[in-house]
């Protein structure tokens, strides 16, 4: 029984200290007085004209000009020149503030001002918890520190973790930046904002769109994603996500990217992208496709990767690695493309022959090599293709095929037939879609098929050779030829000239290559989605400010 007795009471006594420990303690004040008519149960405490009232609770420091202290209650309210500190983590000054010491919840009114050495909060009324350690205010508030400046109609400050969470109509300004949002996450340590809802970043030379994105304001880069996209470098950019870096001029998208030349009509997708603003360039790759507007009509360049150069003026894309090319009534393969925007010449490059694959390489196996065009019937080869565009009227004006040319016209009665031209050098000229008129120089050589035109049976293969021909179309198709000197040839019976010989040296009939239409840019293209990297950490935030793309591409100056 002695046992049992002294364990209640050194229960009891441990409950005593425990509850005095949880009592708010007077250290000072001016005078003190009753008044039960009016305030019941309060002891009011007022200063002296040297001393503020100074009441203590728990690590917590209150001054202020007139308390009415609730002892029973373990509570107050004080007023007039109000200020809390609580360690070195909360500095707080108002016009009011009711405490009660059992709830540890503390209420601050008119002109709040909280300063937790990161930033600076002011707003008309201030909850703290301090058992969550945590403060609310549900009126229009200011958080601000020597850049920044964020404003809102609401928030809460965590102050374990040094985070804001800012709610409805939320501006940060920044000299570099202004942003926007409903709902904004901001760690004031390292000034890391996480937003979410319709988002709008603007600085001197972007624009920022998404609904959900990190930036952080210090080191001025951010990873947006959800209706992502930026105003950057003349260039609209939308990607399912983006990185951005301002301080290195840097963009990249993944997925679903799309960058717009609206002064160019000219449009890049693909998978991944990147934008390099010091370098007036940008690059799209896996599944990379250029459109430019021609003739009211798109013109598709699809290569492995594509980059575009230059201002919008003297814009300059390049497609490298199995280059192909698509628009109504014409399309092409290449090794390589260069399409410059401003003069509206397109080259079509073959992969380089070095001098010793020349050596054993066949003249078929050149041709093979070459750049192809197919415009209807026609397929067109030369060591170097060139397509004129006429950027006034946005019209496909001409064709230049320099060494090697070499035309094929698949014989519309017999397939096993073909008209075949082949020179130095070719010059077409178009009208609108469809090419009008060819004209095949130096060293020209020809063989064509001859119908009688009622009955329809092959009566002559005509070979000849001269130094110039010209061929007019109808519908891309092979109309007229027309000998420009007098040509050296014979029209052969066709059961006089040998299958072997019907073909001219080169010849390479491509058509299983030939591409017919937007979704043929890809036939035989490795498609496995590209994939980003994300380094993941404790928190989701972390996923974002770590996120950085795998892949880069070194640009040559």
């Amino acid at each position: 029984m002695k046992t049992a007795s002294y364990s209640w009471v050194l229960l009891l006594f441990t409950l005593g200290i425990w509850a005095q420990e949880q009592e708010i303690e007077i250290r000072q004040a001016g005078s003190f007085q009753l008044d039960e008519v009016n305030f019941p149960g309060a002891n009011i405490l007022e200063r002296s004209t040297t001393k503020q009232v100074h009441l203590v609770h728990e690590g917590m420091d209150i001054w202020s000009d007139k308390a009415f202290f609730y002892k029973k209650e373990n509570r107050f309210d004080a007023f007039g020149n109000i200020r809390i500190i609580q360690g070195d983590s909360l500095n707080l000054t108002s016009k009011s503030v009711s405490y009660n010491g059992n709830t540890k919840l503390a209420v601050a009114k008119v002109d709040v001002f909280l300063d937790n050495k990161e930033m600076i909060l002011e707003t008309d009324t201030l909850y703290f918890d301090r058992i969550e350690n945590k403060g609310y205010y549900p009126t229009k508030g200011v958080v601000y520190d020597s850049l920044t400046t964020i404003e809102s109609q609401y928030g809460t400050y965590f102050s374990a973790t040094k985070k804001y969470q800012f709610e409805k109509q939320v501006i940060v300004t920044h000299p570099d930046f202004i942003l926007t949002t409903n709902r904004m996450d901001f760690y004031t340590d390292i000034k890391h904002a996480f937003f979410y809802g319709p988002s709008k970043i603007e600085g001197q030379d972007y624009v920022v769109l998404c609904q959900q994105g990190f930036y952080d304001t210090q080191n001025k880069k951010g990873f947006f994603k959800k209706n992502a996209s930026i105003d950057y470098n003349q260039r609209n950019i939308v990607g399912d996500s983006i990185y951005f870096d301002d301080t290195k001029q840097y963009a990249a998208a993944t997925f679903n990217v799309k960058m717009t030349d609206t002064i160019n009509n000219t449009f890049l997708t693909g998978n991944y992208g990147q934008v390099f603003k010091a370098k007036d360039s940008a690059m799209v790759t896996h599944r990379a496709v250029a459109t430019n507007l021609v003739a009211q009509d798109s013109l598709f360049i699809h290569a492995d990767t594509l980059i575009a150069t230059g201002p919008p003026e003297k814009r300059i894309i390049r497609g490298f690695h199995d280059a192909r090319i698509f628009k109504e009534d014409l399309s092409g393969k290449m090794d390589s493309i260069h399409f410059n925007q401003k003069t509206g010449r397109a080259k079509l490059i073959r992969r380089p022959i070095n001098e010793r694959e020349l050596q054993y390489l066949t003249p078929q196996e050149i041709s093979a090599r070459n750049p192809i065009l197919w415009s209807n019937t026609s397929q067109m080869t030369g060591d170097e293709i060139h397509l004129l565009i006429d950027n006034e009227k946005e019209v496909l004006d001409s064709l230049l095929i320099y060494n090697n040319a070499f035309v094929i016209e698949q014989d519309s009665l017999n397939p096993d037939n073909f008209n075949q031209i082949k020179g130095l050098q070719l010059k077409g000229k178009f009208n609108g879609r469809s090419l009008e008129t060819v004209d095949v120089i130096q060293n020209t050589e020809m063989v064509y098929f001859i119908y009688d035109d009622e009955t329809l049976d092959l009566v002559g293969i005509d070979k000849a050779i001269c130094s110039a021909l010209r061929l007019d179309f109808i519908e891309s198709a092979i109309d007229k030829v027309t000998f420009f000197t007098k040509p050296d040839g014979i029209v052969y019976p066709p059961n006089e000239l040998p299958k072997n010989v019907r073909q001219l040296l080169g010849f390479k009939w491509r058509e299983e290559e030939r591409i017919s239409s937007k979704e043929d840019l890809f036939h035989g293209v490795d498609l496995d989605k590209f994939a980003i990297k994300m380094i993941t950490g404790k928190t989701p935030e972390s996923d974002f400010s770590n996120f950085t793309p795998t892949k880069k591409i070194k640009l040559a100056k």
